[in-house]
């Protein structure tokens, strides 16, 4: 497990403190679908990134971290509306990004929670959001997609199957999960990059988007398992 980068994590607390009400600030506010959690969302993620890009001169990672996306808000209410499938358990969430699916983990009663994710913003994200919620939520940074998981009960990932270069890393790493004797569970809005056979549905939910380009403001969302 690691810390979020200090530089990171201090630009977003800087980030929270300022004032105004400009598209490009972050707001501390209940999740759609899930509004037992609260999230520092950007209004328009696009302008945030531009202004902080602007402001670091030089190239950052997209803040996906900074918008709720389908597939984590469907993970989310399943997990909070079916504790047991978290309670005393250690749970690893898979590119967690704002962190939504390890904090709902953690307030459904998970022992142990790490949120994974490439982007140290992530992971400053993932550390701010969890102290708005009164839980703890460890993080780790890197990709993890060559192992098998690691010492886990439950493996969380959602929106994670977005291309199809990523499907293709990511369902054999689920599969390697699975027979290393960890459970594993995937929100999904379904993308069209995953073969039909290749995930089980577990359960099904309408659930709100602010995603960019989609045309209904309500998306079908599967939670999936490995078969």
């Amino acid at each position: 497990m690691t810390a979020p980068s200090t530089s990171a994590l201090s630009v977003l607390e800087r980030e929270i403190a300022a004032s105004g009400d400009g598209l490009d600030r972050l707001r501390l506010v209940p999740t759609l679908f899930v509004p037992e959690v609260r999230l520092h969302l950007a209004e328009d993620a696009i302008v945030w990134w531009a202004r902080m890009e602007a402001a670091a001169g030089r190239t950052l990672p997209p803040p996906y971290w900074a918008s709720v996306w389908a597939g984590g808000q469907a993970l989310a209410r399943h997990l909070l509306d079916h504790p047991e499938l978290v309670a005393g358990r250690r749970v690893l969430d898979l590119a967690a990004g704002s962190g939504l699916v390890a904090i709902a983990a953690a307030l459904a009663g998970a022992d142990q929670v790490v949120a994974n994710d490439i982007d140290p913003y992530a992971l400053a994200a993932v550390t701010v959001n969890a102290r708005a919620n009164g839980v703890t939520v460890a993080t780790s940074e890197g990709d993890l997609l060559e192992g098998d998981g690691g010492d886990v009960d439950l493996l969380l990932a959602g929106d994670v199957l977005y291309d199809e270069a990523l499907v293709g890393r990511v369902l054999p790493f689920l599969r390697r999960v699975v027979a290393s004797g960890a459970q594993v569970l995937v929100g999904d809005p379904d993308r069209g990059h995953v073969p039909p056979d290749a995930l089980e549905v577990v359960a099904s939910y309408p659930v709100p988007t602010t995603e960019p380009f989609v045309d209904s403001p309500v998306r079908r969302v599967q939670v999936l398992r490995p078969r």
